[in-house]
């Protein structure tokens, strides 16, 4: 949902797993190639859904080989969300490419350390994804670059999951802050975050799908 910035900490081998009944959602970081559970950021409760959520979400950290993965959602998430904000030829016809060749890029490019991408699924089914980093120099902190779940599994507690595994990995690489940026007019996305306790911080013009565009900054404190 924003520019192409300094744009994950690889934790590889290990998986996010996450089971959810019908109050909480338990969290706990396990290895795969060990027998032991990974104290990160340990076991802990989450805040009550709103709506029944399914009986078992999985978080697992993306590779290289989930590029076009992650790119088919972010597109089908575009294409739901940005309808009368960006220009149709561009949702319709190039969205699909442009994304393709930005996860490549991204997914195969160093991070060192600096940025965590985890895609969400349901039944082995890939429902959503967060990228949040770390910018060398940053004043706003931590970057939230991507939140999406797939239009058909909206509301059901995919996006608070991926916020709050973002902030909490945020929160353990020592930063006090995390920011965003949502375009002017996503008035959904908007109020989402305002729910979670985000703060408007400012706005920035920005360029996407050939259009110049107004891009809000909201803020996170984590201490």
């Amino acid at each position: 949902m924003r520019r192409n910035r300094a744009e994950s900490l690889v934790i590889a081998g290990r998986n996010i797993t996450v089971n959810a009944d019908f109050a909480y959602l338990s969290v706990r970081l396990t290895s795969a190639s060990s027998d032991g559970a990974v104290n990160w950021p340990h076991s802990k409760l989450f805040p009550p859904l709103s709506m029944n959520p399914p009986a078992s979400i999985t978080l697992r950290h993306a590779n290289p080989a989930d590029a076009g993965l992650l790119a088919t959602i972010h597109a089908a998430s575009w294409q739901a969300t940005y309808r009368g904000i960006l220009p149709d030829e561009f949702l319709d016809d190039e969205v699909s490419i442009e994304r393709a060749a930005f996860w490549h890029a991204r997914m195969n490019a160093p991070d060192d350390g600096r940025r965590l991408v985890l895609i969400a699924e349901l039944a082995s089914e890939a429902v959503g994804f967060v990228c949040v980093e770390r910018p060398i120099g940053s004043a706003w902190g931590a970057l939230l670059d991507n939140l999406h779940a797939l239009p058909q599994y909206q509301r059901i507690g995919v996006g608070k999951l991926l916020i709050g595994a973002a902030q909490d990995w945020a929160r353990a690489c020592g930063e006090t802050q995390i920011h965003l940026y949502v375009l002017e007019g996503n008035t959904a996305a908007i109020a989402f975050y305002e729910r979670q306790g985000w703060q408007p911080a400012g706005k920035e013009p920005d360029h996407m799908g050939g259009i110049d565009v107004t891009a809000l900054r909201y803020a996170y404190r984590l201490n």
